[in-house]
């Protein structure tokens, strides 16, 4: 009723994929190149098989399936939030006073009616519980929590990267990380050769590449800024319509040059990242809190990809939400009060995230002064939210190189028989 049918616009894109899927035989990724992984036929065919004529019905049963489905995520969470690791995983997994999981459900709570309706419209709303479930899982079963995140890329991509902090506390990678990972892929590659469209199994990582700079990318927020102050050397700085994937870009004197140098950013920044979560393990040793580690890692990895993105869709922020979730409820030997700065920077992003779209989207487009301030104010919160959690993470390595003291050297597990 107060928010406009836009919001979930992309609903509607999804009906009709599935609607020419099951009445005309014309399967996404099967008989063309798609924009997305296979794997995302499977979520937005279930609602389809309730209706895939009516877009209100269709809503309704892709609404039932998101809360179906994060209340499986919820359920898990407070089950398994409150063990300790498994022996296979590096000591360290403290339990922090009155660790309680269903903080982190409640938080949950808070984020997806601050986000708004691309908390649930959106694909992103699946692969959400997919994330919380992985990394509530991950120290007890992290095979199982390899297969989630594989599956999760093949909806969504961004959860693969998810991989990065957990091989790091791994004893046994190759068992509880590759060869789970790998039978994920075997299967979805297998199905896609199956029904004949093994050509376009992989289109999806080619179909960004024409895009512009998107004007909710963090990287158009120095534009953005231009464009409302009257452009760049007296040329004008303006937002526009791709016609070819609706979607709103920023053009202007560097835009292109910007969208095009953010492709090789991103995984140089994945690399830093990598580096950084590799040199806390190393230090810590022995003494890694790997309930903590695996959540900062994860939030830091999901910020990163968002901050060095050309693409800013909303939604986007959908995935902080997850390691912030198991943060809270299994936050370490920190505690929950290790967490309020990150906790509280994501909300207050979720909240602005919502006045961004679609409330005051219009007058984005419009490059009107205060929609567009309320754009910066959200894309310079996510830098500090990255500054935050690598700050965080930098003081566990340090702490860990203090314990260990000088000449010990680093303390690693050695491997099970």
């Amino acid at each position: 009723m107060l928010i406009p049918a836009r919001a979930f616009w992309d609903l509607d894109l999804y009906r009709w994929w599935m609607w020419q899927g099951l009445h005309q035989g014309v399967w996404p990724v099967l008989d063309g190149d798609w924009v997305y992984p296979a794997g995302a036929v499977l979520p937005m065919l279930l609602p389809a098989l309730v209706d895939a004529v009516g877009t209100q019905p269709y809503a309704v049963a892709w609404s039932a399936l998101i809360t179906l489905l994060d209340a499986v995520a919820v359920v898990v969470l407070l089950r398994c939030a409150g063990r300790p690791a498994r022996a296979d995983l590096v000591r360290g997994d403290v339990a922090a006073p009155g660790r309680d999981p269903a903080v982190g459900a409640w938080w949950w709570l808070a984020f997806v009616l601050l986000l708004g309706p691309v908390a649930v419209g959106r694909l992103d709303a699946v692969v959400a519980p997919v994330v919380v479930i992985a990394l509530a899982v991950a120290l007890r079963h992290p095979a199982v929590a390899s297969a989630l995140l594989t599956f999760g890329a093949w909806v969504k991509v961004a959860p693969g990267a998810l991989l990065l902090p957990l091989v790091l506390v791994l004893r046994r990678p190759w068992r509880d990380l590759v060869l789970p990972a790998a039978a994920v892929c075997a299967v979805v590659a297998g199905a896609v050769a199956a029904g004949g469209g093994l050509g376009h199994l992989t289109s999806f990582l080619g179909e960004q590449g024409e895009r512009g700079l998107q004007v909710e990318s963090v990287a158009a927020t120095p534009f953005v800024l231009a464009g409302i102050a009257g452009g760049i050397g007296g040329d004008p700085v303006r937002v526009v319509l791709n016609q070819e994937i609706t979607t709103w870009e920023i053009a202007g004197p560097g835009t292109a040059a910007v969208a095009g140098a953010l492709g090789v950013l991103l995984p140089v920044a994945l690399a830093a990242v990598t580096g950084l979560l590799a040199w806390v393990r190393l230090r810590t040793g022995d003494r890694l809190d790997t309930a903590g580690f695996l959540a900062r890692g994860a939030l830091l990895v999901a910020v990163t990809l968002i901050l060095a993105n050309k693409v800013g869709s909303p939604q986007f922020v959908g995935w902080l939400a997850g390691p912030v979730v198991v943060g809270l409820a299994r936050p370490g030997a920190g505690g929950v009060r290790s967490w309020r700065v990150p906790a509280a920077l994501v909300l207050v992003v979720a909240a602005l995230t919502q006045v961004v779209f679609p409330i005051a989207y219009d007058g984005i487009t419009a490059q009107q002064v205060g929609p567009s301030l309320v754009l910066v104010l959200r894309n310079l919160l996510l830098v500090a939210l990255l500054v935050a959690v690598a700050r965080d993470l930098v003081r566990v390595g340090r702490a860990g190189s203090r314990a260990t003291g000088p000449g010990e050297g680093v303390r690693v597990s050695a491997p099970a028989a």
